[in-house]
Formats: structure tokens, sequence, C-alpha cells
């Protein structure tokens, strides 16, 4: 039996390892379309990693039945899933506005810690900004580097890399690109949480105290917020 086949009908089945593999394969052909989008402000890696996710949806979607080779039928979702981002302008970029109402927050954050001696909550925060809570959420959550996705979050050493899943190689730079859009669509207290805690590190205790409610209320709110998560990046 085709190689390919054999494999397209075990990455269908759920084997990572098998869908890793044909993407591995078709690097060349992925390439070949990405190529076609250069030049349109987006990283070719991250043009890539669109491809290969439009891939993936390919493997998942292909029928045998079709009568036409997989190639054949991978070339335009991958052509979508690019188009697709670009027509969107891409999750991860970030408006001049929002990025305005976060240098405000820094200023006004290091402002606070220096006059009261410890993080401020996000009530002094939002009185000293004239921001709401949900407009600081939105803004620090924004600016922050992607790379703090392998950050770990606090005194318990995971990142939230960790905490969302084992994901492939694959797997792991395309979710780096939706993860910010994912977060976004939270509700305002669980992305302070998330916020919180894998981007700036903070304990569930430091947390509690930021967001003035108790530990017990910060962890159930990460564990409803990382559910959520693992939904949406399904």
């Amino acid at each position: 039996m085709d190689e390919t086949i054999t494999l397209l009908r075990a990455a269908r089945a759920g084997d990572r390892e098998a869908a890793g593999r044909m993407v591995e394969q078709n690097a060349g052909l992925i390439w070949s379309v990405a190529r076609r989008y250069f030049g349109r402000g987006v990283e070719p890696d991250d043009l890539y990693q669109l491809g290969c996710l439009g891939f993936l949806k390919a493997i998942e979607g292909f029928d045998e039945s079709y009568g036409t080779r997989f190639s054949t039928y991978a070339v335009p979702k991958i052509s979508g899933e690019i188009r697709r981002f670009l027509r969107d302008d891409g999750a991860v970029k970030v408006s001049r506005g929002i990025k305005e109402r976060a240098a405000a927050v820094r200023a006004a954050r290091k402002g606070l810690e220096q006059e009261l001696g410890r993080d401020p909550t996000v009530s002094e925060l939002a009185s000293a900004t004239g921001l709401t809570p949900e407009d600081i959420a939105v803004a620090e959550t924004a600016t922050v580097p992607l790379e703090s996705l392998q950050q770990p979050a606090g005194e318990d050493g995971f990142s939230l890399e960790q905490v969302l899943g084992d994901w492939t190689e694959e797997e792991r730079l395309v979710e780096v690109m939706s993860l910010r859009q994912a977060i976004g669509q939270l509700p305002e207290r669980e992305r302070q949480v998330v916020y919180l805690r894998f981007y700036h590190g903070m304990t569930q205790e430091r947390a509690s105290r930021v967001l003035d409610v108790s530990q017990v209320q910060v962890s159930r709110l990460e564990r409803r917020a990382v559910r959520k998560l693992r939904e949406l990046l399904e």
C-alpha cells in the first residue's frame, strides 16, 4: 500500500507521529504555497506554520473516495489557512491604541509599586489610569511577548504551554499564533488570572492580592480559564 495513504489513515485515526511525518515529508509543498504570500507583512516562518495548520486540516478532511491525490486536495487547504490569517490581519497584531494603553498601565504600575511598596491591585491601576479593568487586562495581555508561553508560572514551575497540552512542534508553533486570540475570548477575571499567573509569573497567593480575591478563587478561575483555552484551541 502507498506509504502516503498508510500515514494518512493513521494520522486521521489520531496518530500524531504519523501526522508529524506527513508534515515533514510535505514540507516542500507547504513552503511552495507559503512563498506565494511572501512580502505581505508576515514572517516566512509564520506563513509556513499557518500552512502546516492548513495541511493538518487537510488530513482531517480528506476522503479517499474523492478520487484525487491528497496533495491536490491539500494545496487549497494550505492556501486557505494563510489567506484567512492575512484577511483577518493576523491574530498577533496589536493596534496602536492598545499599545498606548499598555504603556500607560506599565507606567502606572511602576509608580504605584514604588509608592505602595507592593503590587498594585487592578482597581488601583484602573483608578490611576482611568481605564476599566477590562481595558487593562486586554492591553497587558496583548502586548506581552509570546515567548511567555514557555515561562514557568510562579512557584509551581509549569508553563502555559505545559498546562494546555503535550503539543508536537508543528502544533506548538501554530497554537502560539492563536493563543492571544483565545485568551481575548475569556471573561475579564479569567483573562486577568491567566495574565498574572502565566505572563507575570505570579503565585496564586500573590495574584489573589492583586485581584483582591481569595487564593481559592484564583485557583478556580485559573482552572476554568485553562479548560476554556483547551476547548478554544482544539
